[in-house]
């Protein structure tokens, strides 16, 4: 399943990009292929398969999810971002 990640705040500077797509089929396997493909990430954002404090993931602009066992499907939006980043 192609799942859009877009990264906002201190995610994004960690990343060094605004958005990436992935395959994965849960916001656990995400949040795991995220922390392969960007180190820097993987240290600061996320602890295995979960969000770090401080941290937050947006699923299509409806709600905010932390559980890795959080199921995505194809064409999903997943928004990365710190927890302060909106002011």
């Amino acid at each position: 399943m192609s799942v859009t990640i877009e990264f906002f705040g201190v995610p994004r500077q960690r990343a060094g990009t605004e958005r990436v797509e992935i395959e994965a089929g849960s916001l656990g396997q995400a949040l795991a292929v995220l922390s392969k493909r960007f180190e820097g990430m993987a240290e600061s954002c996320f602890d295995g398969n979960r969000l770090r404090p401080g941290y937050v993931a947006n699923l299509n602009g409806d709600r905010f999810v932390s559980e890795p066992d959080t199921p995505l499907a194809d064409g999903d939006s997943l928004l990365i971002l710190s927890a302060d980043a909106g002011g």
